[in-house]
Parts: C-alpha cells; structure tokens; sequence
C-alpha cells in the first residue's frame, strides 16, 4: 500500500501545482476536474500522512525492543500498542477513501420530490420527505434553494425540486431516487387505521453550462400566470414558464419567483441536471450494458423504503435495514442510513467489476 499512497501524494503536489497556474482559470471545465481531483487527493492525504509516519514509528519501536535500557524497551512496548491499535483503523479509512469515486459525486444536486399514491396522505408526506431533506442538508452546512413548488390543496406537496448545494451533496444523496413509502394514521382517518401511501425522489447532478450545450433553437419556451391550489391565481403577469426541449421532449415548469428571468434560469438549471444525468446514463450503459448505471440510481420506480409510524421503523429494502429511530430520520438524522447505503452500493460496484 506504501507504493501506492506515496504515488496519489506525488499526484497531489503536481495537482497544487496546476491550480496554481492561472491560465488553469480559463478552462471552467478542466479547472473543476482539477478542483475535484485536489479535494479527493486532499481527504486521502489527510489520513495517508499519519498512517505512513505511524509505520514508520512502529518499525523504529521494533528496533528498541532490543534495546539495553530497560525503561526504553518499556516505551516500546507502549508505542507499539498504540500504534498497532491505531494503524488498522488508519488502514479500514484508506481501503475506503482507494475506492475509486464516480466524478459526479463531487456535485452540487438537484432534488426532486413528488407526491404519489395516497391522494392528500401523500401530499403530505411528500412534504415530511422533504422537511427531511432540509433538516439533513442543515446539518451538513449546505444551502437548499426552492426551485418549484406545487401545493395540495391541505398544504401538502404535489411536487417540488430543490438545489442543493455544498460539499459531496450528489454523491451523498445519490441513491435516495425511488420510491419512499409511508404507513401511518393519516390525520383525517377516524377510524385509526393505518394507511399506505407514497412519494418518488428524485436526485440528479446538477450540470454546469459548460458540460451541457443547449441550443435555443432546441427549446421552447411558453410563459403564463403561475396559480397556487386550486387554481387561485397568485400572479397578475406571466411570470411562470414552461421549456420544452425538443429534441428529447423534456419538460420543465417554473413558477415559483414573481419574476420571469428568475424562473426561466431556475428551469434552465433543472433542465441541464436532466440532460446531463441522461448523457451520463447512455455513456455508463455503453461501457457496461449488463451493469445498471450507479448515475442512473437505479430503478425508480423500486420501492426503496418504508416508514411505519405505529412501530417508529424505517426500513430500507434494498440492504436489509431497518431501524427504530423513525423520528431522528424524519429530523434529518440520516447518517447511519446514508452510510449504509452507500457501503452497500460500493461493494456491489465493486463486485460487479471484479466479475466483468
């Protein structure tokens, strides 16, 4: 492994090197490979410098082992127990941070949440799902931005999508697309009886302008008064546009801002997140057609986790796990979740290339 950590330090002083040069500044594109490269040399390096300064330790206490001094030997023996507690925790963080990463795991994210099955219950858990969100992005220090928002006629969400924005917001949400589904007394049940109900997640990498080129051309663009439930009219101007892009047939909508510039650039950045997962989806699929894309995220249309109320559980179906914490998770508690998923994921890529 030695061989190895010494090499990605090496990359690691030419990488600083290059984001020192400013000629680096006027290739947006190059500039933030680069940028992402740093930090992901950074992490590893952060652990590697103490790991390969600890062997070097324990080699050196070996060597006093046979020393005369009795009171030197007896230091020995303490640094040697220390460190070889230590280094395999060391060792477990490197075998981890060696896993190669997918380059979009860096990004910023676009997160979109819709309300499914379950009529008004599903409405309002799809509004649970994303105060969920909002809580954990809270914890982690990154900004959550309204891009569109739908309302249902109790307050819940039809539909709404979010930027996310901050350290590793992709890769760490990455596999939150699919479907959530709850089981709960709704409020309006006056029997007790607990209902099902759901909503869908979905999380994109948030594309730059740089990666995706939209030709105007390709687009078209209607703009008219955005409306609040029931169709109450809470603009007197066409503030609200619709993009279609022609050429995939996507669409998206904005109405959220009071004023038309803003929701055109909101919809444009949703657009480009779409576009680009879909480019990243067609070039995965065509360098390992037997694999599912990790960018796609899977099937979506999977249930992937249930919250049941009545036993406060929250269970992941597609791992195994379930606990007993549903209000901690529900509060943006999801890191042992998360952590979860995500080990299981990288094993499985991993297994997957070994087998191909």
């Amino acid at each position: 492994m030695r061989d190895i950590l010494e090499e990605k330090l090496a990359r690691l002083r030419e990488v600083e090197q290059l984001l020192a040069d400013p000629a680096l500044v006027t290739d947006q594109l190059r500039y933030r490979q680069t940028n992402v490269e740093y930090k992901q040399l950074r992490d590893l390096a952060e652990v590697a410098i103490p790991y390969l300064a600890g062997r070097d330790e324990l080699a050196e206490a070996k060597v006093l082992l046979d020393s005369e001094d009795p009171e030197m030997v007896e230091l020995a023996r303490e640094e040697i127990l220390r460190l070889e507690e230590e280094l395999p925790r060391l060792e477990s963080r490197l075998e981890d941070l060696l896993v190669p990463r997918d380059p979009d795991d860096s990004r910023d994210a676009i997160l979109e949440i819709r309300a499914g099955t379950g009529g008004e219950e599903a409405a309002l858990f799809a509004q649970d799902v994303a105060r969920m969100y909002q809580r954990f992005a809270e914890r982690k220090g990154w900004r959550m931005e309204m891009l569109e928002r739908s309302e249902s006629a109790t307050g819940g969400l039809k539909e709404a999508i979010f930027s996310l924005k901050g350290e590793n917001a992709y890769g760490d949400l990455r596999f939150e697309s699919g479907v959530h589904r709850v089981q709960r007394v709704p409020a309006t049940e006056s029997q007790g009886r607990v209902h099902t109900s759901a909503c869908s997640v979905v999380v994109l990498p948030e594309a730059e302008e740089v990666e995706v080129d939209i030709d105007p051309s390709d687009l078209r663009i209607d703009v008219y008064r955005s409306s609040g439930p029931g169709g109450q009219s809470v603009n007197t101007t066409d503030s609200a546009v619709r993009i279609t892009h022609l050429p995939t047939g996507l669409v998206v909508s904005c109405q959220d801002e009071k004023s038309q510039h803003k929701n055109k650039a909101k919809a444009l950045k949703v657009l480009r997140a779409r576009l680009y997962e879909q480019m990243a989806r067609e070039r995965h699929e065509a360098e390992a057609a037997e694999r599912k894309s990790q960018v796609a995220g899977g099937d979506r249309s999977a249930k992937i986790r249930t919250y049941n109320f009545p036993q406060s559980r929250i269970t992941d179906h597609r791992i195994n796990y379930t606990a007993h914490n549903l209000s901690d998770v529900l509060d943006g508690d999801l890191d042992d979740l998360l952590t979860a998923v995500l080990r299981y994921f990288r094993q499985r890529s991993l297994d997957e290339s070994a087998a191909t």
